[in-house]
């Protein structure tokens, strides 16, 4: 079954918080391959006018992938997720991510085509510390056509 394009424009609810954690951030940066102390020490992060240690940026993906599973498991949107493939995700960051926050995430299909007989479908996830937008990420899916 086609994602219908009909899911445009559609806004699934807010996750739970994510609480950003010092203990997470150095893990993601460890992981990545990080040296910047910015990362894992307090008082570097501080000097640099942060409150507390600051996740690379690529950390959002932890948060936004969480929201994003929403629109991927909507019985509505009619996606076989055996024929997923990630296509693309960047990141606009309206402030970095640092130890403290509490970032609450919502995602918006943004559009829904058809190219080469797959199906393509950019969603945005907006992550928010209150009233604050953190970052915006925007995804794009490829559902795979054929058998």
């Amino acid at each position: 079954m086609p994602v219908t394009a009909d899911l445009v424009g559609r806004s699934y609810p807010p996750t739970k918080p994510y609480v950003v954690s010092a203990a997470k951030i150095k893990e993601f940066a460890e992981a990545v391959g990080s040296t910047d102390p910015v990362h894992t020490e307090r008082d570097v992060a501080q000097g640099r006018g942060y409150r507390d240690v600051v996740a690379p940026p690529t950390f959002a993906v932890l948060i936004a992938q969480q929201a994003e599973m929403q629109f991927i498991h909507d019985p509505e949107a009619g996606i076989d997720f055996g024929r997923v493939v990630h296509g693309e995700e960047t990141f606009v960051h309206h402030r970095p991510l640092v130890a403290g926050d509490e970032i609450v995430a919502r995602t918006i299909v943004d559009s829904v085509k058809e190219a080469g007989g797959n199906q393509m479908i950019v969603t945005r996830t907006e992550l928010a510390a209150g009233e604050e937008l953190v970052c915006t990420a925007l995804s794009t899916v490829v559902v795979r056509g054929g058998q």
